[in-house]
């Protein structure tokens, strides 16, 4: 959850967390697929079936899945980030629907991440979705007011470490992650979701949380390797820095999206040469990276699905380009930012009901194989007319093209794959590279073009 974003959740009793001998996840940070698509507020059941239909055939490496935990009542998305025990009990489905979407993925060849909220529970009180009474900083049978912060006034100097990492986001109650039984009851939460075969976890508002208590949590996991993405938004000047939490796992790097926002829109891509750590930013190697999430598409920090082609040719480039651990985000229409999901979650099929299912637009679902078979390529060939076009090869695996520019472009490039007859899976149609590396192609206004070895025919 985003310093500007509401609520993240999280939940199950402490019933549960006693005794548990899970067994081992099966993750390889980030493994041979490093592609997650973030199926914001899908239920399991849609991811399930998403999985087996659209991303496994497509090569996705993960799915990462909204907070599997009881919250707070409420159609607004961020109730999920509100929650109120560590039971599977949610808008999005039950115990038995999460275990089935595992499973499902997995048989599909696609690995879940769940969205973890261990930094806060509630505010309010109430009943929550599966049933459990709560006021704030009592909740029965899991914690209560010793486990949490003793400040209990909102964040309000991100200069101040202490501010930001003992007081509350956005009111939520704040737990003391200082604390052995805190440490040990989130840990019980990750190894019970271990236990139903979940591959990794992304960390929700990790930046609030020490990353000395978040290491000691991780050393307390069935598996302690598993994938572990820190939602750790990067402030200028501020006390607590993403490069704290590398240590721990991969750390979002929210400078990317920020910075693709602006070069998209009112700067040159020509700029793009050296992207990634050339911008001082984390070293590739412990990087998440995202055009656009859950929150920055929200709050107007980053391009998001409204942005035409800036937002497809960002993607594009995001998933050609060799740095990070990259998120495609694939949410629904919203006009009011707070709105919940269509039908509760329920995805009955892409581009329907206001499911935008970016994860599956054509322009960007073929470049997940091609980031597959560039793996491990360096950049080469890289050429740019100045402004906003650009090209650059993989090795000798892949070339991808860009025109973000008003007018149609045709010109010859210099590539380094081998002669023969490829697809441009951009437009699906056939390429033929010359015995010296070349080829000639039209490009209209705002599209893109791409190549790789492995795809000769459209």
């Amino acid at each position: 959850m985003a310093r500007s974003a509401l609520p993240t959740a999280v939940a199950l009793t402490a019933a549960a967390l006693i005794g548990m001998t899970p067994t081992t996840a099966e993750a390889a940070p980030p493994g041979t697929k490093d592609v997650t698509a973030v199926l914001f507020e899908w239920n399991y059941a849609s991811v399930a079936r998403e999985c087996t239909t659209a991303l496994g055939p497509a090569g996705y490496g993960y799915v990462q899945v909204s907070p599997p935990a009881e919250h707070i009542q409420g159609a607004q998305w961020w109730t999920s980030y509100q929650p109120v025990s560590y039971r599977i009990a949610g808008r999005l489905g039950d115990r038995t629907a999460f275990k089935n979407m595992v499973d499902t993925c997995h048989a599909a060849g696609v690995k879940v991440v769940a969205d973890a909220v261990v930094n806060h529970m509630s505010a309010g009180s109430g009943t929550g979705t599966g049933g459990s009474s709560y006021t704030k900083y009592a909740y029965p049978g899991l914690y209560s007011s010793y486990d949490f912060d003793d400040c209990t006034a909102q964040i309000s100097h991100y200069s101040d470490r202490w501010n930001v990492q003992h007081c509350e986001l956005v009111g939520l109650a704040d737990l003391d992650t200082g604390e052995e039984y805190v440490r040990r009851t989130i840990a019980g939460y990750l190894n019970d979701l271990l236990s139903l075969g979940v591959d990794g976890f992304r960390i929700d508002a990790a930046k609030h949380i020490p990353a000395a208590d978040l290491a000691d949590v991780k050393s307390r996991l069935t598996d302690p390797s598993v994938y572990w993405k820190q939602e750790v938004v990067y402030g200028a000047g501020e006390a607590v820095q993403p490069a704290e939490y590398t240590g721990n796992g991969d750390v979002q790097e929210f400078r990317y999206a920020y910075d693709l926002k602006r070069v998209f829109t009112a700067e040159k891509l020509a700029y793009l040469k050296n992207y990634g750590e050339g911008w001082g930013y984390l070293s590739g190697s412990v990087a998440g990276v995202f055009v656009d999430n859950h929150d920055t598409e929200r709050n107007g920090s980053t391009l998001n699905y409204k942005s035409g082609a800036n937002y497809t040719l960002a993607n594009v480039f995001m998933l050609a380009w060799p740095y990070g651990a990259p998120d495609v985000n694939s949410g629904y229409e919203w006009s009011d930012a707070d709105a919940g999901p269509p039908s509760g979650g329920q995805v009955d099929a892409c581009w329907q009901n206001g499911w935008k299912c970016q994860h599956a637009w054509p322009q960007i679902e073929s470049m997940v194989a091609f980031r597959n078979a560039t793996r491990g390529q360096a950049v080469t060939n890289w050429w740019d007319n100045g402004g906003n076009r650009i090209a650059f090869g993989r090795g000798t695996k892949g070339y991808v093209a860009v025109n973000h520019e008003p007018g149609s472009m045709t010109r010859t490039y210099q590539t380094s794959l081998p002669a023969g007859t490829y697809c441009d899976v951009q437009s699906n149609t056939p390429v033929t590279v010359d015995a010296g590396g070349r080829f000639t192609a039209t490009l209209a206004a705002d599209t893109a073009l791409a190549l790789y070895a492995g795809k000769p025919n459209c």
